[in-house]
């Protein structure tokens, strides 16, 4: 098992070796190799904090290689974009193809990935009829994994979708109670992007915050295609709500930040995870970002003393600064690493079923923690945290780690 100190070493060691353009590996010896197939969004309008979440992956593979981490195994990647120009986003149609193609080629023994919750709705049927587990580092609409949507999203039966973030059944009522307790907030208009993960999370907030006495005065849903949402802007204006809260990712969200800035500048804005990472605040700009709240489905990982090393490699490397869920992507590939050495080390064949059994089962030492699944493969922590965009000047706009300040952990619900 990878202890967090070695993790901690080979991370170290990445930082002097050239990032592979391809995102793959080649074989070091004559060792078998086992493919890690990836899906993200690296096409539309979260390509930025899809290539974050890529190089965690990436440096961790590259790591395991180099320090011989499953003797007589090399890692292999398949990098799978499931964001279409067509789009602008996540196309579920392209997520379903990229499943397929993972399931066809029998050297893929575990994945990483999808980004977006909708991709993980159209992929998660396919991988169980392939017996294919999945890790994703961000993903959080709560359905995937529930047992009551089973037959839906695991007809072959056994849980093939993990994850290494909480859900939106905490990530939306967390922040909820933080809005209505530490903010003070007595009345909330709510959006979302029409996608499963924003309906899903504006859902799961509305539910809380009313639970909390806030008076909702509406609740829309957004075209992520659409260009203009000055009507509706202002038809919320004229309610004045004491809040904004948006369910959603970047296409729809990075337009309405800036047109909501113009119409309600002083109201208070507020999201879930699609609108936190490099992505919202390259495509929205300052001032238009300033003040917005966010929250991230997993611990505050970046500014962790635990995480410096990972992040001074991972910043020496790319040239960039990673995002939390570059973290949380960088554990689900120690996790997979983890599977395939304990199956390896039995001496049976490291297949796919035996490789989602290990991952069920696993208790894996990382930079958030020790990673271990409930039996619907859900992330054992629940932690949500909260943060607001306040702009230092002295940073690249984009630089996550300055332009995200880490307020606390949302109180639970």
């Amino acid at each position: 098992m990878i202890t967090r100190r070695a993790a901690a070493r080979l991370v170290a060691g990445t930082a002097l070796t050239a990032a592979f353009a391809s995102g793959s590996t080649p074989g070091w010896a004559a060792d078998k190799v086992v493919k890690v197939g990836i899906d993200l969004s690296l096409t539309g309008a979260d390509a930025e904090s899809a290539m974050r979440v890529k190089n965690g992956i990436v440096m961790a593979i590259d790591a395991a290689n180099q320090g011989n981490a499953v003797p007589g195994y090399t890692f292999d990647l398949m990098t799978l974009d499931d964001g279409t120009a067509t789009a602008g986003q996540y196309d579920p149609a392209q997520a379903a193809t990229n499943a397929r193609k993972m399931v066809s080629d029998h050297d893929v023994v575990a994945a990483i990935g999808p980004e977006m919750s909708g991709a993980g709705k159209a992929m998660a049927p396919i991988l169980s009829q392939g017996d294919l587990a999945t890790i994703t580092p961000s993903s959080t609409n709560p359905d995937i994994t529930n047992p009551k949507f089973a037959e839906q999203y695991r007809p072959a039966g056994k849980p093939i979708y993990f994850r290494t973030v909480t859900t939106d059944a905490f990530q939306g009522p967390n922040m909820a109670n933080f809005m209505a307790e530490k903010l003070g907030i007595k009345s909330v208009y709510v959006l979302d992007d029409s996608g499963a993960y924003g309906v899903g999370l504006a859902d799961a907030f509305q539910a809380q915050v009313e639970k909390k006495g806030v008076k909702v005065l509406g609740r829309d849903r957004l075209d992520p295609k659409a260009a203009d949402y000055s009507a509706v802007l202002t038809k919320i204006k004229s309610l004045n709500p004491q809040a904004l809260y948006y369910g959603g990712v970047g296409q729809a969200g990075i337009k309405l930040a800036k047109q909501a800035y113009d119409i309600l500048p002083t109201v208070i804005k507020a999201g879930g995870d699609g609108v936190y990472g490099a992505t919202f605040l390259s495509g929205t700009g300052f001032p238009a970002a300033e003040g917005w709240y966010s929250t991230i489905a997993s611990p505050h990982l970046t500014g962790d003393t635990k995480a410096a090393e990972f992040v001074k490699a991972y910043s020496g490397r790319f040239g960039v600064s990673p995002e939390d869920y570059s973290i949380t992507a960088y554990d689900a590939a120690l996790v997979i690493i983890d599977a395939v050495k304990r199956v390896a080390a039995t001496g049976k064949p490291v297949t796919r079923s035996a490789v989602r059994d290990a991952i069920q089962t696993a208790k894996v030492p990382t930079i958030q923690g020790t990673v271990s699944f409930d039996a619907n493969g859900d992330l054992a922590d629940r932690t949500v945290s909260v943060f607001q965009i306040k702009q230092d000047k002295a940073s690249k706009p984009d630089d996550v780690s300055a332009q995200f300040h880490y307020i606390d952990v949302a109180p639970q619900a």
